[in-house]
């Protein structure tokens, strides 16, 4: 807190003009400190130590803002959420561990118009670089320091604080463990990955017929599973004692978070924007374990299935932007049916990546019956947008000739 404080806040912070925060990285204001009669208008909207400014709680707010996207933001007046807010502005930064790059938690910056300029962004940033540096030099010092003296027998595992594994957009599942003096990341070969997935999203355990079934296949033996579930315990004794399954059923002696339970926890809280940031990428891409495809399935059909009922147009189009929103013609058809005629984003729909999927993405118009239409989408009309008078394109007709029409961009 001193460096925060010498960097951020010079001289007097009783008469400085803004207010310096720290959150967690959930959110939660942890401390703030900062020019007194600011404090005093600002704890009137919350602002206050102990209060959640996660943003599927309060909204877009530079704290909560910076944590979801994982990069520093500057968020001016009214584009807050809360109209409570919409008086000040704030820049804010994540603070990540220097060696895992996780993110730890949040630097923020409130006040006046001053507080949102290149330069007050350039500060923040290197106010949370200089707090990681100073992590880092701590966590060096205390492994240079010769390890204190055990009593003789074996030495219970520390307990964990938090235990979560990556897999999203990844082959290699990463785990990352943190206990009270310590943090470890391990990367996990495609099996392991699979297994400990598996029972992460069985947490009532799995016979080990089953889990066999849902790593290998059905038809495959235990006895494929038993010699790599010897090599998996082997792996977490050194990463992660805590997590060594145990037998009759398998399953973890303790609760292991995963990136794709973090997605499909916002998607049921309504963050939509967060959810659509968090997801990196299918499940385990490249593997072929019955139960990873299907839950990766589940995942993809979940974000898919809010992404088309629920999200806002510019959550919308941000999907449309994903390689798996690109390729689906029901959220490109939805995206051009939501945006204004003259929006210029439309012609974005209507490029390459429209075309590509066009065959299976059809308009409904008032002009067409469903046996027309279908058929026309069988023999890959556009029937995207009505033609217009501005680009030549070729309609088949349904007695197979063809006709030049124009339609716009």
């Amino acid at each position: 807190m001193e460096m925060i404080r010498a960097l951020l806040l010079p001289g007097d912070s009783e008469d400085s003009g803004v207010v310096i925060a720290v959150g967690d990285q959930a959110g939660r204001l942890l401390w703030i400190e900062g020019d007194a009669q600011l404090r005093s208008l600002t704890e009137g909207m919350g602002f206050v130590a102990g209060a959640n400014w996660a943003e599927d709680v309060v909204g877009t707010s530079a704290p909560g803002t910076a944590l979801a996207l994982e990069r520093s933001v500057q968020i001016r007046g009214a584009e807050h959420y809360n109209r409570l807010v919409h008086p000040w502005s704030c820049t804010a930064a994540p603070v990540r561990d220097p060696e895992t790059q996780r993110v730890l938690g949040v630097i923020d910056i409130t006040g006046g118009p001053e507080v949102v300029t290149p330069q007050a962004r350039l500060l923040v940033d290197a106010t949370a670089r200089a707090v990681e540096s100073e992590l880092l030099v701590a966590r060096l010092q205390r492994r240079a320091e010769p390890p204190a003296r055990r009593l003789p027998g074996r030495t219970p595992p520390e307990p964990l604080a938090r235990a979560r594994l990556h897999v999203l957009g990844r082959d290699r599942a990463r785990l990352e463990t943190v206990s009270a003096h310590e943090e470890a990341v391990t990367e996990l070969s495609a099996r392991h990955a699979a297994i400990l997935l598996m029972l992460a999203v069985h947490r009532q355990g799995l016979s080990a017929d089953r889990l066999a079934e849902l790593v290998y296949g059905p038809g495959v033996s235990p006895d494929t599973l038993r010699p790599e579930m010897v090599r998996l315990r082997k792996v977490l004794e050194r990463a992660a004692p805590n997590l060594v399954p145990e037998s009759r059923p398998y399953r973890l002696p303790v609760p292991l978070e995963t990136d794709a339970h973090d997605v499909l926890s916002l998607l049921d809280r309504g963050a939509h924007r967060v959810a659509l940031t968090a997801y990196r990428g299918p499940v385990l891409p490249e593997s072929a374990s019955p139960g990873v495809e299907e839950f990766r399935d589940s995942v993809r059909a979940a974000l898919r299935e809010v992404m088309l009922s629920g999200a806002s147009l510019d959550v919308l189009l941000a999907y449309a932007d994903t390689p798996e929103g690109s390729e689906d013609g029901e959220v490109l058809r939805l995206a051009l049916e939501m945006l204004p005629a003259r929006s210029p984003r439309r012609a974005g729909l209507h490029s390459a990546r429209f075309e590509r999927v066009q065959p299976a993405a059809t308009l409904r118009t008032g002009s067409a019956t469903g046996s027309g239409l279908a058929s026309r989408e069988h023999r890959g009309i556009d029937a995207a947008a009505p033609p217009s008078k501005e680009t030549p394109m070729t309609i088949v007709e349904e007695d197979g000739s063809a006709s030049q029409r124009r339609r716009p961009h």
